[in-house]
């Protein structure tokens, strides 16, 4: 309950005393001033308000003339002057990062070396629109290669050391313990030889054993997905597009198993498979059998899409090309050739050995291709039009399994042999002269594949499972979008959505994937024929020549027809003198040639 102050002295006193205001603090904003008024608050500068002058009045009659046009500075001058921060402080490297041209063009798609072709400016106004927005994606790219944090490395020996006489064991007392984790040893003598795979991206594991022996397990983490036996001999294994699906080529049938070990199906048309190789950005299965026929089976519909009679005998060595999707099978009579589920003869026969072809391996770049034979001879071929050998090496014993890493590293499996090679980087050939690593083993090879994104090359033989340490092997970086070996259960089914909506039909598969999007000039040309055979003229030839009616008694019948035959003569006139201009031309280049005179029989022996 509020009490009313009593007349007095403490009411005077109040009234006397000024009321003291609290001193209110200086905003970064305000800048520092000499104390005014005492009454005055520091406080946001005000704006003096501008004092409008009159207008002068215009004259009825008078003329008055346009202000000159005031161009607008472009937004990079603008913007060119330093900004300053709320602190007042100044950036001392204003604007983006500087990237390298060299770096930015590793990441470049665009040659800009070729000009643009002359066409229509609304076509061409898209075409240097594009390259603006490649240019721009390649700057970022390269701008953020700072975030890879891992780099690619390989072994080096001190002071002239080879390579190959350094064992597993050394290496494993060498590295870190997560990476000595990674080599192991899987002894199942009961059930060898065996087959493996690793799924996209490099975290699981397929066993198949030639005695019916299936798993599937985290080799990361060793915990093991599924373990059956099939109680049939099984001759090759397969991840599909995810590590939920397992294709089995069993001594029959083609079986399908998911990572929990229960069959979905049974593939009875694809029967007495010998091996098997899946196509992830087509969805294909494509499976060799001993009777001789390719068969492609879409796993996204379960419907086969062709099958190709190869017409050389059992079938039992097959890989993929990487860079085009193309399939390549050894035959017996030492040829390799290149198939497409579009065509149903062979796009290429290339003649790789004397004897017949034992195993086949194709880099990632697509560029080269590695063989063997029962001639001893390990070959590398040139993919990129030509199929001529770089490179070959006798082997004291035949390789009888090859495979490449993401890298471009070559492994050899010869007996209990596992030779590794390497070469300048990426993109170039392995070098044969000199080993890069040489192990043994416990058995003899029966499968070789490199682990994707990692150091490792797994061995299957008839003694287990081996996982080999190769440094500089795989790419050390992956993209968490693609391949993440991390993802959840949820991410991956996204990821299966996602992939089935860029499904790439099976029809484009060919050699060079880049003619897809050039122009097919034959087909244009034959569509047009058969337009104007349809219509019974050609819409697109140029229009006759029609005369403009003009006055006073100038259209008459006689001076059309004159006008016609004037421009008709002009045409004439020109074919000829264009087909005079042709012949000229074409004796010219004769005369530049030097006639020669005619050889006889003993000219031969005169040097």
């Amino acid at each position: 309950m509020e009490t009313a102050l009593k007349p007095g002295r403490d009411v005077s006193r109040q009234r006397d005393k000024p009321q003291a205001k609290k001193k209110r603090p200086r905003r970064y904003w305000e800048k520092e001033t000499a104390p005014t008024a005492p009454a005055a608050s520091p406080g946001p500068p005000r704006r003096n308000k501008r004092k409008r002058k009159p207008l002068p009045q215009k004259p009825g009659n008078t003329h008055t003339p346009k202000k000159p046009r005031v161009l607008k500075k472009p937004r990079e001058q603008r913007n060119s002057e330093p900004q300053r921060s709320l602190s007042g402080a100044q950036d001392p490297f204003p604007g983006p990062a500087p990237v390298p041209a060299e770096v930015a063009q590793k990441f470049r798609r665009i040659d800009k070396s070729k000009k643009l072709p002359h066409s229509k400016s609304k076509t061409r106004s898209r075409l240097e629109a594009a390259e603006a927005e490649e240019e721009e994606v390649s700057v970022k790219a390269a701008r953020s290669e700072l975030l890879l944090a891992e780099e690619p490395g390989y072994l080096e020996g001190e002071d002239g050391e080879d390579t190959a006489k350094i064992l597993q064991a050394d290496i494993v007392e060498a590295v870190d313990i997560a990476s000595a984790a990674k080599h192991f040893d899987l002894n199942l003598r009961q059930f060898g030889p065996y087959r493996l795979s690793y799924s996209q991206t490099g975290r699981h594991l397929a066993l198949g054993g030639r005695r019916g022996h299936v798993a599937a397990l985290d080799w990361v983490t060793k915990r093991l997905l599924c373990e059956i036996n099939v109680m049939e001999a099984v001759r090759d294994i397969r991840f599909l597009h995810s590590e939920a699906l397992l294709a089995v080529a069993q001594n029959r049938w083609l079986h399908i198993y998911d990572n929990q070990g229960i069959e979905l199906h049974c593939v009875r048309r694809c029967d007495r498979v010998t091996r098997l190789e899946f196509l992830p950005f087509h969805f294909l299965l494509a499976t060799a059998s001993e009777t001789g026929f390719l068969t492609y089976l879409d796993v996204s519909v379960g419907k086969i899409v062709t099958a190709l009679n190869a017409r050389a005998g059992r079938l039992d060595v097959m890989t993929q090309n990487p860079y085009n999707a193309v399939i390549h099978l050894g035959h017996s009579n030492g040829i390799v050739s290149l198939w497409s589920p579009a065509v149903k003869e062979p796009l290429a026969k290339i003649l790789c050995h004397r004897g017949a072809v034992r195993a086949v391996a194709v880099d990632p770049t697509g560029m080269y291709m590695a063989t063997s034979g029962l001639d001893h001879q390990l070959k590398i071929f040139d993919l990129r039009g030509t199929f001529q050998p770089l490179s070959a090496r006798t082997l004291p014993q035949g390789a009888g399994h090859l495979a490449f890493s993401q890298r471009g590293l070559l492994a050899a499996g010869m007996g209990d042999v596992v030779n590794t090679w390497t070469g300048q980087g990426k993109a170039s050939p392995p070098s044969l002269e000199k080993p890069y690593l040489t192990h043994r083993l416990s058995g003899h090879v029966h499968g070789l594949q490199f682990c994707p994104f990692e150091d490792v090359l797994g061995v299957g033989h008839s003694g287990g499972v081996t996982s080999m340490l190769v440094p500089g092997a795989a790419e050390p970086n992956f993209d968490g979008l693609e391949s993440n070996p991390y993802r959840s259960r949820k991410q991956r089914q996204e990821w299966e959505v996602k992939a089935l909506l860029d499904k790439v039909p099976a029809e484009l598969i060919c050699l060079d994937p880049r003619a897809l999007a050039e122009v097919d000039v034959i087909s244009l040309e034959q569509a047009k024929k058969e337009r104007i055979e349809r219509l019974g003229y050609d819409p697109e030839s140029k229009a006759p020549f029609q005369p403009k009616p003009k006055q006073k008694g100038r259209s008459s019948t006689a001076s059309l027809v004159k006008r016609k035959r004037k421009v008709m003569d002009e045409e004439h006139r020109d074919k000829v003198r264009q087909g005079l201009q042709q012949q000229q031309q074409q004796k010219g280049d004769k005369a530049a040639k030097p006639v020669g005179t005619w050889l006889s029989a003993l000219d031969r022996f005169v040097h």
